[in-house]
């Protein structure tokens, strides 16, 4: 969630997915990153029937994508009762099926596993590391260090994985890439990175330059930023 913009009831097409979107006042609007991870989705070679998770889903385009790319049973999550609204809507508008539930993370698919979990989570860095419980900010902040949610699901996301199923998360460098290797190396997956793309700040993450700055995250004049999809598996059935 790096650039773009919180949009409100609109309506349009994700680039390039086929997928119609609408978000709804105060749900975020999917940008070049969600499609990045929808991307690297669609390459992962997924039975039929695979069961899918989607977290921090927001406007449902990661979870819409995997269900129109086959039959599989698709889950998506979100902490907002908007976006779970806007989730369902979107569904139908795709005329697809996916679960749309509200909570924590893996809180709300409790001892449920899947064949392939994807997230786009909040992860700009904040002045401050309490995770905004309502509000714009709630879409995109995400700790100091911006890995307030994305190490929690790093950390849980091997309980919640099938045999031979796969995660994947999409950030940006700023964050660090190795953390993010290395927490889930330390759950006993295998990890890789295999989508990296390099491109200007994006609207959210210039306006914290400064932040960025003396936080160490980002080099005094840094104008660019890697956006990766990391990848982990399981070890296969």
């Amino acid at each position: 969630m790096v650039g773009g913009s919180e949009a409100s009831g609109t309506a349009g097409e994700g680039m390039g997915s086929g997928v119609r979107l609408v978000t709804l006042p105060g749900v975020f609007r999917p940008i070049s990153d969600t499609w990045l991870l929808a991307d690297a989705l669609d390459r992962e070679p997924l039975r039929p029937g695979a069961r899918v998770l989607d977290l921090c889903s927001g406007s449902g385009a990661l979870a819409i994508r995997a269900a129109l790319g086959g039959p599989r049973v698709v889950t998506a999550v979100d902490v907002s009762r908007r976006a779970v609204l806007t989730i369902k809507l979107n569904a139908a508008l795709n005329r697809v099926r996916v679960r749309a539930l509200r909570g924590d993370l893996f809180a709300a698919v409790a001892g449920e596993r899947f064949d392939a979990i994807v997230s786009n989570p909040p992860y700009v860095p904040a002045p401050q590391d309490d995770i905004p419980a309502r509000g714009r900010a709630r879409a995109w902040d995400a700790g100091r260090n911006g890995r307030a949610l994305l190490d929690r699901i790093c950390d849980h996301a091997r309980v919640h994985l099938r045999p031979g199923g796969s995660l994947l998360v999409v950030h940006s460098s700023i964050l660090g890439v190795e953390p993010t290797v290395q927490a889930l190396r330390a759950g006993g997956l295998s990890v890789d990175v295999p989508v990296r793309e390099r491109g200007p700040l994006g609207p959210l993450m210039s306006g914290r330059r400064a932040h960025l700055e003396a936080a160490g995250l980002l080099e005094p004049g840094q104008r660019e930023e890697d956006v990766v999809v990391v990848r982990a598996r399981t070890p296969g059935r």
